[in-house]
């Protein structure tokens, strides 16, 4: 019989890692099961330009600082280095790739069902994201007679595919922004927004983000009211600004339906476009926690903080706001994890 292992998590990126971290502390027995082929989690599928909002000192997970310092935003590469740096500074122990397909929870303890067999454990952290195979698509008219081609920001790479081309971009958030600032220099481009944009003052990147999670930390410790600010709006980062400047930051009402080539906006204007890129978010990507006994509302577990209300021995880390404020983030999730782990000891004693 196969060892039943203190705690599995399942998703070895950033959130993963820093469970990792707080649990061999403790000296707990665990294990990740990663589904990559190598270490960076979701980050080895971003699009090649994507920069950080946050300078590298503060991008970090607990224990090790990103190198570069307070004027350094990380790129995609640098993130992936230095996550495969910290699971090899901390020995994290890892199993890879393993893809998890379903969990069943039988006489009190999990039992991972993957495509490299079984494991077992008392406890089960979920931290895979919002990236793998959960794309949010929003309903529109009429996509079945377009004649160009229809992506998710998840599928964009870097702009030569998209050069002469024109592209429409949907989405008035930071994915959105930055797509749009990159393939502006290459192509006709149309900024789709349901909304309108909220642009974060200049000065907001990581550290001020960080700031305010403390602040919501400790009004919730002394049982005061604090709002943060939204993640949702756009962060200026360098390639932003440059967008600004180039007089690009321009965008168009919400999206109605397609036409035959292109295009049709809710004010009946139509453009004619090649490409339309939805940068519309995704949802959780725990397609498989379904055969255990949890009531999904949104496809969300119902959480309190990252511990799930319903099942013993289940959290949910990284997932972000209804887990924890900016826990999708390298700098956030931190506290997340932390307060997992004690709770995780508390459980296993």
């Amino acid at each position: 019989m196969k060892k039943i292992h203190d705690v599995i998590i399942i998703g070895g990126g950033q959130s993963g890692l820093a469970v990792a971290y707080y649990l061999r502390r403790k000296g707990i027995d665990y294990l990740i099961l990663d589904a990559e082929e190598g270490p960076g989690g979701s980050w080895r599928h971003y699009w090649e330009s994507l920069r950080l909002f946050s300078p590298a000192q503060w991008s970090s997970l607990p224990g090790k600082l990103m190198q570069g310092g307070i004027s350094h935003y990380p790129s995609k590469n640098d993130v992936i280095n230095y996550l495969e740096t910290y699971e090899r500074h901390y020995k994290i122990n890892i199993e890879r790739p393993v893809l998890v397909e379903k969990v069943y929870y039988e006489n009190k303890v999990y039992r991972i069902v993957t495509n490299k067999g079984e494991f077992r454990s008392w406890s089960i952290v979920s931290a895979t994201g919002t990236f793998r195979n959960a794309e949010i698509f929003p309903e529109v008219e009429h996509q079945d007679i377009f004649e160009g081609e229809v992506l998710h920001s998840s599928s964009y790479v870097e702009p030569t595919p998209f050069i002469g081309k024109r592209v429409a971009i949907i989405g008035e958030g930071n994915s959105g922004a930055q797509i749009l600032a990159e393939l502006s220099q290459h192509s006709d481009t149309f900024w789709i927004t349901k909304d309108e944009p909220d642009y974060l003052p200049d000065h907001v990147d990581g550290k001020y983000l960080f700031d305010a999670a403390s602040q919501l930390y400790e009004a919730k410790r002394k049982g005061k009211s604090f709002i943060p600010p939204s993640l949702g709006h756009i962060v200026m980062v360098p390639s932003v600004k440059d967008a600004r400047a180039r007089g690009v930051l321009k965008h168009l009402p919400a999206m109605k339906g397609f036409t035959k080539t292109g295009i049709k906006l809710i004010d009946g204007s139509e453009y004619d476009v090649d490409i339309v890129i939805f940068c519309t978010g995704f949802s959780a990507s725990i397609d498989y926690l379904k055969e255990l006994p949890l009531a999904f509302r949104h496809h969300k577990v119902d959480t309190r903080g990252t511990k799930s209300r319903e099942l013993p021995g289940l959290w949910m880390v990284g997932y972000g706001s209804w887990t924890g404020f900016a826990s999708a983030t390298l700098i956030g999730v931190g506290r997340s994890a932390k307060a997992t782990s004690n709770e995780i000891a508390e459980f296993l004693s």
